[in-house]
């Protein structure tokens, strides 16, 4: 590979007012719909590929004041690499011939080539004119636009070394074979054989055809009728019908793919699913670059390609699109994804995702932070991105600590915006314990995605909760945060219960268990040994431990009804969960819990709604 482009930068195209992205070896473009992740794709196709003669004027950018970008900027910069894919100072021999004066250095003299191609309306000829500039300097990103001394006054020719692909998110083999100007049709252009192997193929061919007919009455019918025509101009030709083709050229006319379980039950490609078929056309891409590649390693020339793979999951179930993830990352040259696949997210590398949002009239991108400990990361890709990939394309987020939350909280959501969580972009997270947030509120905080918090208020809790938000957001008061509510000494369960619905509780328990289960619950357990705790009593001289007593369960004194419910409900929170939610729901929306409320009056003030 020995380059990589590390940088790009847009202005002025589609949704992009102004936007700088680093680039690795693979990149993986993630966010919601309409977020810029495709306009980045074409961005680079307009700088390296063959965008300019699809240009339209629906391509510059509209601000909030309605008035069209005058033109289209695009800066990408050019670096050598090592074989880890890691920046190095200089440029291989052969990278050294390719770019000869267009090489720069910075000032540490550290090597690169940077192009800036610039696209505006052809005010004489109609149209857009498009012209590709060589940088003198990569300017500081905050002047890059105003930074006259940087541009070379000549313009250049893109190197044909570097070839860039663009792979379509519709993609169909099928369609492909019968494109002439697809991959497929290009690397079946580029077959050739020597004069005796043509003749040896046509020779089979021409028995094969002899064959053919000989065997069929219809077609001896057809050729003997077709010699007719001897009759009719008076000529002494010859009828000859080919059922394959004669010449070694025509081959490619009647090419087509198949693909079975085996080699007996085979069949075309238009009988195959898009999953199939658009499969089929990504490694079809696969196979066009290595030939490419093989081809300039012939001629002792450097080649370098770039994929830019538009949604590569489509059509695929996840376990494929994990396999073809896998087969892109271990393509040659540059990989540039966009995806909306947790699946192909959760193969990337952290520091390969690069999520873009849009910011007012802008549209920005955000990376995850540096800083990270080797433990914070793998906390973070085993709890958040594997695990919970869909918050990569969430609007905001919801967290709270257990899983009656977890599967309460969206039912009362609904209730209350009347729409589901999912459709309005937002997802609700359960960490499993206040000590879990930490990896959450990380992601949340580098993507800049909102994140709200419905926490337990035991005190353990509570300190859990303010020690992993402090140590992301900054020092803050947690009970009084816009984006958190706690609950008030108590878990979930517990609130509800000494808040005036116990009555619900119970009638979710006695629905779930029976009549009379809460009586049959008390009756086997009042009285019994729960367990031990801990005193307030000095630790014991002797052995220098907390002094513990015996918990006996007991049902009948003051609070007795709410402790029942609690115990009752402990071991199978998720079983109660979603039946409690739904009992909640049909009450009016200004009845439910006041901890409810007034948390999704956070987010409706939060203005993600």
């Amino acid at each position: 590979m020995n380059i990589v482009i590390d940088t790009i930068r847009i202005a002025g195209f589609r949704g992009i007012k102004n936007l700088e992205m680093s680039l690795p070896r693979v990149t993986l473009l993630i966010g919601m719909n309409n977020s810029g992740k495709t306009s980045v794709l074409k961005a680079l196709q307009l700088a390296l590929g063959d965008y300019s003669r699809y240009l339209s004027e629906e391509d510059f950018y509209i601000g909030s004041d309605d008035k069209r970008a005058a033109e289209i900027v695009v800066d990408v910069r050019i670096v050598p690499v090592d074989e880890q894919g890691d920046r190095i100072d200089t440029f291989d021999d052969d990278w050294q011939a390719e770019f000869q004066d267009r090489i720069q250095s910075e000032s540490n003299s550290r090597q690169y080539v940077a192009l800036r191609t610039r696209s505006k309306p052809d005010e004489v000829k109609g149209g857009f004119d498009t012209s590709y500039l060589v940088l003198r300097q990569w300017a500081d990103y905050s002047n890059w636009l105003t930074d006259s001394v940087q541009v070379s006054t000549k313009n250049f020719s893109r190197p044909t070394s570097i070839l860039f692909i663009p792979i379509d998110a519709q993609r169909d083999i099928h369609h492909e074979i019968r494109d002439k100007s697809s991959l497929i049709r290009k690397v079946l252009s580029s077959v050739k054989y020597d004069n005796a192997e043509v003749t040896a193929l046509e020779s089979l061919i021409k028995d094969v055809n002899d064959l053919a007919i000989t065997k069929s009455t219809e077609l001896t019918s057809l050729k003997t009728n077709l010699e007719k025509l001897n009759q009719s101009i008076e000529s002494s030709g010859k009828a000859e019908i080919t059922p394959f083709p004669r010449k070694i050229r025509d081959l490619s006319k009647y090419f087509s793919a198949h693909f079975g379980e085996s080699a007996s039950s085979t069949f075309s490609m238009e009988y195959h699913g898009m999953g199939t078929r658009s499969w089929a056309s990504m490694l079809v891409v696969k196979a066009f670059t290595e030939l490419q590649d093989e081809k300039h390693a012939k001629e002792a020339k450097p080649f370098f390609t770039i994929l830019a793979a538009e949604e590569p999951e489509a059509h695929l179930h996840p376990n494929a699109q994990k396999t073809l993830y896998k087969q892109l990352d271990d393509s040659r040259g540059q990989v540039i994804i966009s995806t909306h696949s947790p699946y192909v997210a959760a193969m990337a590398k952290q520091s390969e995702l690069r999520y873009l949002k849009k910011d007012a009239d802008n549209i920005v991108v955000k990376y995850l932070s540096n800083e990270l400990t080797h433990e914070e990361r793998r906390k973070l890709h085993r709890e958040v991105i594997h695990s919970r990939g869909e918050i990569l394309f969430s609007k905001a987020i919801v967290l709270c600590e257990g899983e009656t939350e977890e599967q309460a909280l969206p039912l009362l959501f609904e209730k209350y915006f009347g729409s589901e969580a999912f459709v309005k972009g937002i997802s609700f997270i359960g960490v499993r314990g206040a000590g879990n947030y930490l990896p959450f509120l990380r992601f949340a905080y580098d993507f800049s995605i909102p994140v709200y918090i419905f926490g337990d208020g035991e005190d353990s809790a509570v300190n859990a909760l303010k020690k992993h938000y402090e140590s992301v957001y900054g020092k803050t008061e947690i009970l009084n945060c816009s984006n958190i509510t706690i609950l008030d000494g108590t878990n979930f369960e517990g609130y509800l219960i000494s808040s005036g619905f116990q009555s619900i509780v119970e009638s979710a328990i006695e629905d779930l268990n029976g009549n009379g289960a809460i009586q049959k619950w008390i009756d086997d357990n009042d009285g019994k040994w729960a367990g031990r705790k801990p005193t307030n009593q000095p630790t014991c001289k002797t052995c220098n431990q907390k002094i513990y007593i015996d918990v006996i369960k007991d049902y009948q004194s003051s609070g007795g009804a709410n402790r029942v419910l609690m115990d009752i409900l402990k071991p199978g929170k998720t079983k109660y969960a979603p039946l409690i939610a739904e009992k909640l729901c049909e009450l009016e929306k200004e009845q439910l819990p006041p901890k409810i409320l007034e948390f999704f009056q956070k987010i409706e003030n939060g203005g993600i709604i």
